[in-house]
């Protein structure tokens, strides 16, 4: 559809696992005034309340508010994720392609990739299910606490947990219920790592240069995959790169969006 020449262009930005929309405050800042931020949240948030329990939870499930999202513009979005939000945006993707003007993923959490990549992505596989099963096990047996610190401290580095403010800290421990259906979505998701060559989309991958070993597998496995891919590297940063070195990775975010829509 044609964009009204005073019509914002909309920029939808998904979070990773136990954050929220302020996650992408300093995106709408780097963004200029021709677009407009759109920062919906996971199931899990507050906002948003649990999930309903009527089914095993999925990626799909997840995905259909952002592809709601993606219906109700009238001109093409850029879609941006980070981890989990990652994983999203990539489902939200193959869904609609034709309403999608460029990807930026930051260490996309598509576990399942990893799945079909030899013995150094079973390696990094079994990496994740450690950390899956031991988040479940502490929401299982009621440790909400040990399951928040562990998931934290393996995102962000040992003590990352004990860094955090009391306040985010009671934050996660609620949160942290909705993390074995994250990780189930991820591990689970049927979709072959040969669909995301359909994707010709212009897109940015970002990695951090001390991310874990799954999320960077998986990074550089989508740059060979995705016919229409870059990737770049930040230095210094890790996983969390969105929150610990903001203002680069949003500066990426907002030049590659920009040099788009110069084109």
């Amino acid at each position: 559809m044609k964009k009204e020449q005073n019509e914002r262009i909309p920029v939808i930005a998904l979070h990773c696992s136990g954050a929220g929309a302020n996650q992408w405050r300093q995106l709408g800042e780097a963004l200029d005034t021709h677009y407009t931020l759109i920062a919906p949240e996971h199931y899990g948030c507050e906002s948003v309340g649990p999930w309903s329990g009527e089914r095993a939870f999925t990626l799909a499930d997840e995905a259909a508010r952002t592809i709601e999202l993606i219906d109700r513009q009238r001109s093409r979005v850029h879609l941006v994720g980070h981890s989990y939000g990652g994983g999203v945006a990539l489902r939200a993707a193959l869904e609609r392609p034709h309403g999608i003007a460029s990807i930026t993923l930051y260490e996309p959490s598509a576990f399942h990739i990893l799945k079909g990549m030899g013995a150094h992505g079973a390696a990094a596989y079994a990496e994740i299910l450690a950390i899956a099963q031991r988040t479940a096990q502490g929401v299982v047996t009621g440790d909400l606490r040990g399951a928040a610190s562990s998931f934290v401290d393996y995102w962000s580095g040992a003590g990352a947990w004990s860094a955090l403010r009391p306040s985010v800290q009671a934050m996660l421990t609620r949160w942290v219920y909705k993390a074995p259906l994250d990780f189930g979505a991820l591990i689970h998701e049927p979709t072959p790592a040969s669909a995301y060559a359909s994707l010709d989309i212009p897109t940015l991958l970002m990695r951090g240069e001390h991310g874990p070993t799954p999320t960077k597998l998986i990074a550089e496995s989508l740059l060979s995959l995705m016919p229409d891919a870059k990737l770049i590297v930040v230095p210094e940063a890790g996983h969390m790169g969105p929150f610990t070195h903001a203002q680069m990775v949003n500066g990426k975010i907002a030049e590659h969006i920009g040099a788009l829509e110069m084109c």
